[in-house]
């Protein structure tokens, strides 16, 4: 699995990447591509991206360079660099008319609405063929950065030009460093980005993973934070994992005694094993395994995935099984669009003597810049530097 821990990097360098204009890289002695010259600028980049299957060519011998990226290309290429999760027990609907579920970025703009990093025009309509703009990009990366909030505002000349659903995206960027204006302090939130400045994004993100992650200090004691957490399809997993590198946590999976399968998550059979566990209050999975030394832990990070806006029901039974009481529990979801909301009163019900911090909804393609950014709002002193 490529290490999303870079993605910080990817950002940045695709939002400058926006103004390239002439940019030296190592000369193709043949790249392959009718319309690739080997002393582009994006050579070596196009050829990189086609070699590693980050990004094909629009023909056998062409590129397409200065081609605007459409929408459909960017969520295929976010779902590729997100490692092309199984959709198998996903409930997709495919709602989308002009998206049929056997064309080539079917995949992608499914993933990318059911992670909540894009949705579409209307509820039958995603326009995947559209050039891509740059208010839409701005928005799409934030949201799949885990649409981290920003301090201040972007003041662009044309900033009354910016969609109202992309504003908060556009001032993140900005104050984040990814993107500036095109001159005449302007945002030009309707251009368009081309094939050849994102192909040159993807070989700069993709060689990053190569780079050996700087060590960690190791702790001075053991640890007393636990993230535990349940993930039916591995979307929580990812988040679970980035606050154990984050925390240098303890990890602790809530595994079903009787595994989930797609047939149990076939969300659209209201006979479904889910379904009827969700319906019923006293329902409480049974749980293979436990932790053993729960009593040592003064911090518990609880993630769930959000089942028809509430907690999978094999929570409860993880909740109900020990006793958190002087413990403090932050809860945290993966959702392509519910809220965290009522959950957490739910599940808070089940502990007493626990005190619960506020909950945080991530789509499963945050990255861990995003997940440390929420962790030092907490404002918790948990002597490890997080």
């Amino acid at each position: 699995m490529r290490n999303l821990k870079r993605m910080a990097a990817f950002l940045t360098a695709l939002i400058l990447c926006l103004g390239l204009s002439v940019t030296a890289f190592a000369a193709e002695a043949d790249t392959g591509f009718s319309d690739v010259d080997a002393g582009d600028w994006y050579a070596e980049a196009a050829v990189y991206c086609r070699d590693n299957g980050l990004m094909a060519g629009t023909g056998e011998t062409t590129f397409s360079p200065d081609t605007p990226m459409t929408r459909g290309m960017l969520v295929t290429v976010l779902y590729r660099l997100a490692d092309s999760p199984s959709l198998e027990n996903e409930n997709l609907g495919y709602p989308f008319a002009d998206v049929p579920g056997d064309s080539w970025y079917a995949d992608g703009v499914y993933w990318a609405q059911l992670n909540g990093v894009v949705s579409g025009y209307s509820d039958s309509n995603f326009g995947p063929n559209d050039p891509l703009t740059r208010e839409q990009l701005a928005a799409i990366l934030w949201r799949y950065a885990g649409s981290p909030a920003a301090e201040g505002s972007a003041s662009f000349a044309d900033e009354s030009g910016i969609a109202s659903w992309a504003a908060s995206a556009v001032d993140w960027a900005q104050e984040s460093g990814y993107i500036s204006g095109v001159g005449g302090n302007r945002f030009d939130p309707d251009g368009t980005a081309t094939r050849a400045q994102v192909a040159v994004i993807l070989m700069r993100y993709d060689q990053a993973q190569t780079e050996e992650p700087s060590p960690e200090p190791a702790p001075e004691e053991g640890t007393d934070v636990l993230v535990a957490y349940f993930s039916a399809t591995g979307n929580t997993e990812n988040i679970a994992e980035h606050l154990v590198s984050i925390l240098d946590a303890d990890l602790y999976e809530i595994v079903p005694e009787v595994p989930y399968t797609s047939e149990d998550l076939n969300y659209s059979n209201s006979d479904c094993r889910a379904n009827q566990e969700q319906n019923d209050p006293a329902a409480r999975p049974a749980i293979s395994g436990g932790v053993e030394n729960m009593e040592d832990y003064e911090v518990v990070f609880l993630g769930y995935p959000i089942w028809w806006g509430d907690a999978p029901k094999i929570l409860s039974t993880f909740l109900e099984s020990y006793d958190f009481n002087g413990k403090t529990i932050v809860p945290f979801c993966t959702s392509g669009s519910s809220s965290i909301g009522g959950s957490v009163s739910d599940l808070e019900a089940l502990t007493s003597g626990a005190a619960w911090l506020d909950g945080q909804r991530f789509s499963s393609a945050a990255s861990q810049e995003a997940v440390s950014q929420w962790v030092d709002s907490l404002g918790l002193d948990l002597g490890q530097g997080a």
